[in-house]
């Protein structure tokens, strides 16, 4: 026993140092986020079967769905902010024990209100996993050249993960049951459960001062309201009634409270100057940017290819896949590009290409064209994935180490927020344009054009149900018009992901390095927020009147002592030996 604990320490203290082993660390966390990634969207193919089990009413079926993304977004700051009190790794391995008890008791759930509360009690765990692990990839990773190349890994997990999740589901659904898309998390946690406690090494931030337990309840109960608030809206509940207004203007109020709070106390939770640097507002405002413009969009896509084109769940998750695979390779190829372009250039042009693939979809009709669909999905998934490769990483570099936690939790509350208002917004563009066109279809009575105008999977039940020529002339003008209102929220996202490339003219031209200590990998590098730091108090004036070696300042001090030989007319020799010209 004595052994496996010292052979345990030896592998967190070889990850802690930056050594060789933090690659077997990044394993981790990568593996870490595929299952909280996984989980957000492979129940969607098994909504049918659970509803035909389960038999939950509507609400019951909307808090089964939203349970988890909702709780998760909530919890995110309490728990990234705690990590960085107590200890990130602890709260990862906490994490997964509550995610793999979670995950048992929703595949074995035989009633609505167990299969919420698991979905709950998902989310908790979610909420503890997300932050650890890039937080604990922050610490692990001091050097910005390697940081960045683990977060290309990372966020290509992520994206694997939510493109996964249907195919991987659809797949169970039909070979198995329902509940086997939670089954498949507990093998994995059994192996990550030993294996993380033996290769993640501890780290905290600095733990001045006492924990804000009322701050961190704020701040979940804030954003809990305006995400639950944000998704009644894209449900199509209208923006005055109590079930949206109340909710966004009670977390809107608990999240102004909690920032003033923040910026009164010793200790805050999170750093709220933070804000006030251009680098790190303007990544989180992209990474809103680019959710608010594709989730919804995501939504609207895979209704069009089941409904329209006609193609099964699992087809479907086939037909995402290249937007996965281009995603990846954005992922693996982040690192080099940033270190290339810069990140302004590279989120700007990351929102430039994701709007060309926007809108060459604005081609896509009626018929199905597979070419241009590929192409249009390889474009999407490899701007989208260089968006937020050069934003998140931006944002986790300008944050300092000891925030590292509260500034992860920061970004994927943002990335939630983000897709939470992008489904409400893009999907009142798309109620907008398509109910209107059903509202009187020659021959269809005007209740039944009322009840078409909900969405195309109604139409179709209703025209069925008419039967005859009608069924079939209602059949066919729900069709033109979501295919017409598919095109309007097109263009609507493009203009949305063209203002994330203006905005992204904010972030800095240069990815900045700070030297390198040494060349093995064993040394760990300062961070560059750090070393900026170091860089600032070194360029200060110095005591005792000693010469500033990295700006000389000659202006009337003593001349330096040259050799008299040393001849003018070289320029070799006027530099001294060791030091770099400028």
């Amino acid at each position: 026993m004595s052994g496996s604990t010292t052979a345990g320490a030896r592998l967190r203290a070889a990850g802690a140092r930056g050594g060789a082993n933090r690659w077997v660390v990044l394993v981790v966390l990568c593996v870490s986020l595929l299952l909280v990634a996984l989980d957000a969207t492979v129940l969607h193919v098994a909504v049918p079967a659970v509803t035909a089990d389960l038999r939950p009413s509507g609400v019951e079926l909307l808090w089964i769905v939203d349970a988890y993304p909702l709780v998760c977004a909530a919890l995110l700051i309490l728990f990234g902010t705690l990590g960085d009190r107590v200890g990130r790794r602890r709260v990862l391995l906490i994490g997964y024990a509550l995610f793999g008890v979670a995950s048992a008791v929703a595949a074995l759930a035989d009633t609505p209100l167990v299969l919420i509360g698991a979905r709950a009690l998902l989310g908790v765990g979610g909420a503890m996993i997300m932050p650890a692990t890039l937080s604990i990839l922050r610490d692990v990773f001091p050097d910005r050249r390697e940081r960045a190349m683990a977060i290309g890994v990372w966020t290509a997990v992520a994206a694997v993960g939510a493109a996964l999740g249907p195919v991987l589901g659809g797949f169970l659904v039909e070979h198995f049951w329902w509940g086997s898309v939670f089954l498949i998390n507990i093998p994995l946690l059994a192996l990550l459960l030993p294996l993380g406690w033996l290769v993640l090494p501890e780290s905290k931030g600095s733990g001045d001062g006492p924990w804000d337990v009322l701050g961190a309840l704020m701040a979940a109960a804030g954003v809990l309201g305006v995400v639950f608030g944000v998704k009644r809206l894209g449900a199509g509940e209208g923006p005055l009634g109590p079930e949206t207004l109340g909710p966004l203007c009670v977390g809107a109020a608990l999240l102004i409270l909690f920032v003033r709070r923040q910026r009164r106390r010793t200790h805050p939770l999170i750093d709220m100057r933070m804000f006030a640097r251009p680098t790190f507002s303007t990544s989180v405002g992209c990474i809103v940017l680019a959710m608010l413009a594709l989730v919804g969009l995501e939504l609207i896509a895979v209704q069009y290819l089941q409904l329209v084109l006609g193609l099964s769940p699992l087809e479907t998750g086939l037909r995402l896949l290249p937007l996965t695979f281009a995603a990846m390779a954005a992922g693996v190829t982040g690192s080099a590009t940033l270190r290339r372009v810069g990140p302004r250039r590279m989120v700007a042009w990351g929102f430039v290409l994701t709007a060309g693939a926007v809108l060459l979809l604005v081609l896509m009709g009626q018929h199905d064209r597979p070419g241009l669909l590929t192409a249009a999905f390889v474009l999407l998934g490899f701007g989208l994935q260089t968006t937020l490769f050069g934003a998140y990483e931006s944002m986790l570099s300008e944050a300092p180490a000891d925030q590292a936690g509260g500034a992860a939790a920061i970004g994927e509350t943002s990335y939630q927020l983000g897709a939470g208002m992008g489904i409400a917004l893009l999907g009142s563009v798309m109620n907008a344009v398509y109910a209107p066109a059903l509202s009187s279809v020659k021959g269809v009575p005007a209740a039944a054009g009322s009840a078409a105008s909900d969405s195309l999977g109604e139409a179709y039940q209703v025209a069925a149900r008419i039967g005859g020529p009608a069924g079939e002339t209602l059949r066919t003008a729900a069709r033109h018009s979501f295919v017409h209102g598919l095109h309007v929220t097109l263009l609507v996202s493009a203009g949305l992901l063209l203002l994330g490339a203006v905005a992204a003219l904010r972030l800095p031209k240069v990815m900045e390095c700070p030297p390198c200590a040494a060349e093995e990998p064993g040394v760990a590098k300062a961070p560059p927020v750090e070393a900026r730091e170091a860089r600032e108090e070194t360029s200060e004036a110095p005591e005792s009147g000693e010469a500033r070696p990295s700006r000389p300042q000659e202006r009337r001090p003593p001349r330096p002592r040259r050799a008299p030989t040393a001849p003018r007319e070289s320029p070799e020799a006027a530099v001294p030996a060791g030091r770099l010209s400028r």
